[in-house]
């Protein structure tokens, strides 16, 4: 069953949760398990439908961890310290929103590994509403920001959310141009951690005019360089497509194409001058095969028929409804197969389970208690490698 759809027949094209909200004790035992170390979206998703909830896959971490060979007893988020999250959202002015709920992008709840929860300040209406990206370079020129502008402004006039990253440039460009029509702002760390403090302004005037800033990162996070290519992935995650205005060829725009492309999104790229070193990246992705846009209506064209498409996501649910077999333990010999099939080179699942002869409820809990002990690393695609 699809947990989400477009529905074209609704004025502004909502999405249709399927299931209901979370209860106050699942939402805080969720914060718990995705604030725990070692458990990401991924590893998220696959304790809750293992465990049937939040709440036994926290008690279960710590042997998780020690048994997939943890060299200490990992940290498991405390009640107390998610309580005081929630307390400091509240007062931020923002909420927590779980996959499988309305206000819950759904177009992001379809990529591999979505975020469990996202901390959201500003009006819910804009994330039920088909979104498009615009990014580029933060040291844009005047054209490329004009460029971002005019984009950003055509967009809304047909009923698209404009996303960005809230950076200085072509991002700067294409929310101030489409505060009047919808535009939501995607933060690498916290959401009371403003990055770079220049734009808060433009921020407060996001969610004055109905916009809305998200983040997957915990309130008090301040943001790293190995953050805002996983902020990346939440810009090309909530969209239908990307749109780059100026790139050079190393710049983190191109880092969000990329993730679109493995979305299965639609990647578009205004072209530049080849004498202009911002340029490079944009006119890179059309040689590419990148569609490549003078317009506004150019998006329309392209993005309009994926409206009304159907989403599968995966399932986070706290029923638990995977089909794989759900073992607690499993024996040594499987897991140390297991391992040493592992390297350090991105392995199919299936090509491991060929390998070791394991079961898949068996090798979906070694590679559970790999990633709880910080020895498992995940890949585009479902693949696995071993860390040192």
């Amino acid at each position: 069953m699809d947990l989400f759809a477009f529905d074209d027949t609704d004025d502004d094209r909502l999405s249709r949760p399927a299931t209901p909200p979370l209860t106050e004790a699942s939402r805080l035992a969720w914060l718990r398990l995705i604030r725990s170390d070692n458990v990401g979206p991924i590893t998220f998703r696959q304790l809750v439908n293992h465990f049937g909830s939040a709440a036994a896959a926290l008690d279960a971490l710590p042997e998780l961890a020690r048994r997939g060979g943890a060299r200490a007893r990992i940290r498991v988020a405390g009640l107390a310290e998610v309580e005081r999250e929630m307390a400091t959202a509240e007062a931020f002015g923002a909420r927590f929103v779980a996959t499988g709920e309305a206000d819950y992008p759904a177009s992001l709840a379809a990529i591999e590994g979505p975020p469990p929860l996202l901390a959201v300040k500003g009006g819910p209406g804009v994330l039920r509403r088909p979104m498009v990206a615009i990014v580029g370079a933060r040291n844009a020129s005047l054209a490329g920001r004009k460029m971002a502008a005019i984009l950003a402004e055509g967009l809304g006039r047909a009923a698209w959310v404009i996303v960005s990253g809230l950076a200085r440039g072509i991002d700067a460009s294409a929310h101030a141009a489409s505060l009047d029509t919808g535009t939501i702002a995607v933060f690498a760390g916290g959401l009371d951690r403003l990055y770079p403090p220049e734009n808060a302004d433009l921020a407060a005037r996001i969610v004055a005019t109905g916009g809305a800033l998200i983040s997957e990162m915990p309130f008090g996070w301040e943001p790293r360089a190995r953050d805002f290519p996983r902020r990346n992935r939440l810009i090309s995650g909530v969209s239908l497509g990307v749109v780059v205005v100026e790139a050079a060829l190393r710049s983190g725009s191109l880092h969000t194409a990329r993730f679109a492309a493995e979305q299965g999104r639609e990647v578009f790229a205004v072209p530049g001058s080849p004498l202009d070193p911002r340029a490079e990246g944009a006119n890179d992705l059309v040689r590419r095969g990148a569609t490549l846009v003078t317009k506004a209506e150019h998006v329309i064209e392209a993005l309009t028929p994926l409206v009304g498409r159907r989403f599968e996501p995966p399932s986070a649910s706290e029923s638990g409804d995977d089909e794989l077999d759900r073992p607690m333990d499993v024996p040594e010999s499987a897991r140390r197969r297991v391992v040493e099939a592992l390297g350090p080179t991105p392995m199919p699942i299936d090509d491991i389970l060929r390998a070791t002869g394991v079961k898949p409820g068996e090798l979906h809990l070694i590679l559970m208690e790999l990633a709880l002990a910080g020895r498992l690393e995940r890949h585009v695609g479902g693949r696995v490698s071993l860390l040192p």
